[in-house]
Parts: C-alpha cells; structure tokens; sequence
C-alpha cells in the first residue's frame, strides 16, 4: 500500500465492479488502500469481490431510475465515484427495440450523469473528491453495428469534459479514461470479435492503471490504447469519413453481444 496516495483510506465507490474491468480496477484500487464500495448486477461475483477484497457490496441495476436513487442515498457521500457499468449496445440500430435503445442510455449515460451531480455536491462542499468515468475509444471515432454504442459514449465524452470544467478550481477532479480493444475481459473480450493481422490490444490491467493515474494526478482524458490505435483515434476524429473508408477496406464490424 502506498500511504501517500490519494487514495489510501479513501472511500470509493465503483460501479459495474463485477465485469472484468471492474474487477481489476476494484484490485488496483484496493492495493493503494481504497476503501471499496462495490456495485453491479451480479450477486454471486459481487458477493465474492467484496469477500475477498474487504468491499461492502450494494446491488443495483443501473438501468432502473429507483435502484440508482437508492444506490446514492446509501453510500453517499464518496471522496471518489468511478462509472464503470456498461452495455455493449452492438448492431444495427435497426434491430434494437425501443426498450433497448432505453436501456443502453439510462446504464451508459443517464446513470453516470445523475450519480456524478449527486456525488460531486457533497464533494465540493467538502472541497474535495475526484470522478472518473469509464468511456471508450468508441466515444472518439465510430464504427459499423456501434451506432447506439457510439451515442452513448460520444456523449458521456462530452459531459465528462464539459463538468471537468465546471468543477476547475473546486477541488473535485473529472476524468475520463478511454480504453481500445481490451484482451481477455470487457466488452471486446466478450465479444468474440477478431481484430485484423496488425491490430494489438490492451489488458485489464493497463485499463486499471490509467484510472489510478487519473486519480493520482488528476488527468481529463486519457486513451489507453497501443501507439498506433491512438493515432487512429486521434485520425478518425479529423477525418471521420475517411476513418469508416479504412474501417470497410479492413473488415472492422463488432457484433453485438449481452449485457454483462
């Protein structure tokens, strides 16, 4: 343990803390000392987390306005909230019913939006506190069968900055780490989808990292991608039409898969 981190003894609360980001990210925040608060769908690897890492474990669907407002009044106030549950959202937007497209925006959007307000009054009052949101390089660049993705994260990108600046000089902290193609858990490892000859991925663990650093040294924005993807980010942003030209050439298209 690191005593002279910010996190050590702080009180943090993560949620979609039982998907495989949130798992490392829920180990990483451990070691340097966090006392956890841990959050997500599934009881049995909620249960077990908070068992072996010495969390407190509170239930909740994020997608369901109540289980969010009850969520807040019984773990606030927070010294730091990390928004870490999701849904893939993958497909045509053709095939998704309006109860999804509900779905994928109250868990990806709505839900993180609501809880950082809340939290981040206590925080300010208090002069201190850091929020970080869990988004994606698909809030940077677009691609086949993500459009719903796409939204959601285009616009948690947005919040995420505009209230980074609506906090500056408060004490309260805003990040927003964006992680790529991530190897062996979250929604790219679940997904089954392989990348073309060339492509490199991220683990776990690097995603993890990033948000410690955030954290630590109070980073807005940070991609956690080999080189040559943030390149690509960084590309597709300027050139969007050119960016799903390559994309087509190179057979990029992700499916869609369950919520985890």
């Amino acid at each position: 343990m690191n005593r002279n981190s910010r996190l050590s003894g702080a009180k943090v609360l993560l949620t979609g803390a039982t998907g495989g980001l949130g798992q490392a990210i829920a180990g990483s925040l451990k070691a340097y000392g966090a006392e956890l608060i841990l959050t997500g769908r599934r009881l049995d690897v909620l249960d077990r987390m908070a068992s072996e890492l010495g969390a407190r474990p509170v239930a909740a669907d994020l997608g369901c306005p109540d289980d969010v407002t009850k969520l807040l009044e019984a773990v606030d106030p927070v010294d730091v909230f990390i928004a870490g549950a999701g849904l893939p959202a993958g497909g045509s937007v053709l095939d998704f019913s309006v109860a999804d497209l509900d779905d994928a925006i109250a868990v990806n959007l709505r839900s993180p939006i609501v809880m950082a307000r809340e939290v981040a009054g206590s925080m300010r009052v208090r002069g201190g506190g850091h929020i970080v949101f869990i988004g994606s390089i698909g809030g940077r660049v677009t691609s086949g069968d993500t459009a719903v993705y796409n939204a959601t994260k285009f616009g948690l990108r947005g919040f995420a900055l505009g209230m980074r600046e609506d906090l500056r000089g408060s004490g309260v902290g805003v990040s927003l780490v964006e992680p790529g193609f991530v190897r062996e858990a979250g929604m790219f490892a679940d997904s089954g989808v392989r990348l073309p000859p060339g492509f490199r991925t991220s683990s776990p663990q690097q995603v993890a990292e990033a948000v410690i650093r955030a954290i630590e040294d109070d980073i807005g924005e940070t991609v956690v991608a080999p080189f040559e993807l943030r390149m690509g980010v960084v590309l597709g942003g300027l050139a969007p039409m050119l960016n799903s030209r390559v994309q087509r050439m190179l057979g990029i298209r992700l499916d869609r898969t369950e919520p985890r």
